[in-house]
């Protein structure tokens, strides 16, 4: 099964976001990866989760390149190699997870695929547990709808980032949660900045002993003008858009509690 990411899986066409550079499209089960090959990462992934079929599966699976693009083309194992680097799942491993059991497995394990990671400083902070628990939260949150979501997540592919091993590591990531709500499409847009934890002079890699990953809601806006990608009805439909009016503030976030999503959504 490799079907890739659906438009219409919320009841609404929510279009794959298109960036301006030159991409490799890459489909996998309920989601899609758009590997810049040029930087040897994904300019944007995009996920359907549906979280009323999610599955409790045993992590299966191991880190792999994908044949159908160059080796060169990807970020692979030799880059985290003997150094504090984590690969980070841009798609987490469960997202793709739900429906039959089989087809659940198969969708999780296929997000170990190497254009599906980023580089991300190694050990967990209560800013970085935060950023992997917001698409929990807002799903959470989404329950009282029809329990659907599209995802989509990728690094801030800047020309500064810093270089090391052959790549350029982001320092900022971006995840905009999309839902269905009573008044239609609603979204909520993040970034991730892993600046104060990377130093990459001389080719090493150095991990500052007082950095900390800072996790910040933007608006959509933002984003798109960020990294340049197209993000069409996404803009439109962030939650920190009030009477037409859009917010400038990046709220920085402690907790998921400090997460704005608008009006509770109300059952449709």
């Amino acid at each position: 099964m490799t079907d890739g990411y659906d438009p219409g899986f919320l009841a609404t066409t929510l279009p794959l976001p298109r960036p301006v550079q030159v991409v490799r499209t890459l489909a996998y089960p309920r989601f899609t990866v758009l590997l810049d090959p040029a930087r040897r990462l994904a300019a944007v992934t995009a996920v359907n989760i549906d979280g009323a079929r999610l599955r409790a599966l045993p992590r299966t699976g191991e880190w792999r390149l994908d044949p159908r693009a160059a080796a060169d083309e990807q970020t692979g194992p030799g880059v985290y190699a003997r150094n504090d680097l984590d690969r980070g799942h841009l798609v987490r491993r469960r997202d793709p997870g739900w429906g039959p059991v089989e087809t659940a497995r198969e969708a999780s394990e296929a997000t170990f695929f190497y254009p599906n990671a980023a580089p991300q400083a190694a050990g967990f902070n209560q800013s970085k547990e935060l950023w992997l628990g917001l698409e929990d939260h807002v799903l959470s949150y989404a329950e009282t709808t029809d329990q659907r979501m599209s995802v989509f997540t990728a690094p801030v592919l800047d020309a500064a980032d810093p270089p090391y091993r052959g790549i350029r590591i982001p320092l900022r990531f971006w995840k905009i949660a999309s839902w269905r709500s009573e008044n239609g499409l609603a979204a909520a847009g993040f970034v991730l900045d892993q600046s104060t934890l990377i130093d990459t002079r001389e080719e090493t890699l150095a991990v500052p002993p007082l950095g900390a990953f800072r996790t910040f809601q933007v608006p959509i806006a933002d984003v798109a003008a960020l990294t340049g990608i197209d993000l069409g009805p996404l803009v439109d439909a962030d939650v920190l858009t009030d009477r037409g009016a859009r917010s400038t503030v990046w709220r920085e976030l402690d907790s998921a509690g400090d997460v704005d999503l608008g009006t509770d959504p109300q059952p449709t």
